[in-house]
């Protein structure tokens, strides 16, 4: 089985092409789930709506489901670092 490699992920997620939107669903899942990190809902949720911002119909179902889970406070944030990332990217 192939380990999901985060920083080339990001990396080719950030040069364009027509799959930027499921890399980004890909990178929301990994953290999710904790497939080669530890679980982190609130990077989860930023990819998530990053993705679902990019078109991703299924990122935007995923994001839904976990923003039912988390916390007031950890939801803000995550909602934060996506805003913050879009503005830089």
């Amino acid at each position: 089985m192939a380990r999901f490699d985060f920083q080339n992920t990001e990396t080719a997620a950030m040069m364009g092409g027509e799959n930027r939107a499921e890399i980004f669903c890909d990178m929301g899942l990994m953290y999710a789930t904790g497939r080669g990190c530890d679980v982190d809902v609130v990077q989860a949720h930023k990819w998530l709506n990053i993705a679902a911002i990019k078109g991703c119909e299924r990122a935007a179902e995923l994001r839904a489901d976990l923003a039912a889970t988390m916390t007031k406070t950890d939801l803000a944030m995550a909602l934060r670092a996506a805003r913050e990332w879009m503005t830089v990217h």
